[in-house]
């Protein structure tokens, strides 16, 4: 793999073309029934092909919410698996947020399920948890080093649970978060020297754009997944500030789900999100 094939470029690329916008998936029990379907896996099947149609081709990247296929069983994840399909298919960039994290042999088995091109699972992107110590992930880092596939390390997330956790600074003023943003920052820095990785590198963070004192991200090189926007709250302005220099993609999904279940209005309600962020501007 060269410098410029990797997840990283192909998310710039893909954000050029339609913004920089992730919409997720989240075929929760209250959406379901909102859009008048059973909370089921017909429902979840409906749900989900509708969505799939609506923004394959439309937007930077989408972000299925694993738990709410998982609910189902193997039946869930068949419906997951189809909508990867579908959505490799049409060359829409996905990222898949199961937010797993282990140690060794497990972590690896999580890497291939979620970026291995045999898996029926297999995404351009995973997200991933980093208590267990930034340095567990090393499977994952590794995957995505030698196939150029993405990982997202959960750094600053938007809920409120994680604040003290997350915020909590070591005797140098550096807080859990910084440090991993830090670590994924020295890993972008790493693939770069080996020629491995372009401009935008491959491992991003998460880091919610409802924050008041988000870690510093300039130095990141790599994207920076954004929670937090539309119904949460957070703008245009709170995504800059925040992202600074790093290729900053807000999340989207009750904003935009909520015009469903029409897949025309869905396809709209997508785009006209993803006009509001436009790469450069």
């Amino acid at each position: 793999m060269g410098a410029g094939t990797g997840f990283g470029e192909r998310l710039l690329a893909a954000s050029e073309r339609h913004g920089r916008l992730c919409v997720g998936i989240d075929p929760h029990a209250s959406l379901l029934q909102a859009w008048g379907l059973d909370d089921d896996v017909a429902g979840l099947t409906e749900f989900t092909s509708r969505c799939v149609e609506a923004f394959a081709g439309q937007v930077a990247l989408v972000k299925p919410q694993v738990a709410f296929f998982e609910r189902f069983g193997s039946a869930g994840f068949a419906v997951l698996e189809r909508a990867l399909a579908d959505l490799r298919e049409s060359g829409t960039l996905v990222v898949a947020d199961a937010k797993r994290g282990d140690i060794g042999s497990t972590m690896a088995g999580y890497a291939d399920a979620w970026l291995g091109e045999r898996s029926p699972l297999s995404t351009d992107a995973v997200t991933v948890s980093p208590y267990l110590g930034v340095g567990a992930l090393q499977p994952v880092f590794d995957y995505a080093a030698s196939t150029g596939a993405g990982v997202f390390v959960l750094a600053a997330t938007s809920n409120p649970e994680a604040v003290e956790l997350q915020a909590h600074a070591d005797a140098k003023g550096r807080s859990v978060a910084q440090h991993v943003v830090d670590a994924c920052a020295a890993l972008n820095a790493a693939a770069r020297a080996q020629g491995v990785a372009g401009s935008v590198g491959n491992i991003g963070v998460v880091v919610g754009a409802t924050l008041a004192a988000p870690p510093e991200l300039d130095g990141l090189g790599g994207p920076v997944l954004m929670p937090g926007v539309g119904a949460q709250g957070a703008t245009r302005a709170d995504v800059d500030r925040i992202a600074g220099s790093a290729l900053g993609i807000p999340n989207v999904s009750r904003s935009v789900l909520s015009a469903g279940p029409d897949i025309a209005d869905l396809r709209r309600a997508a785009i006209g999100a993803a006009g509001d962020y436009p790469v450069g501007r």
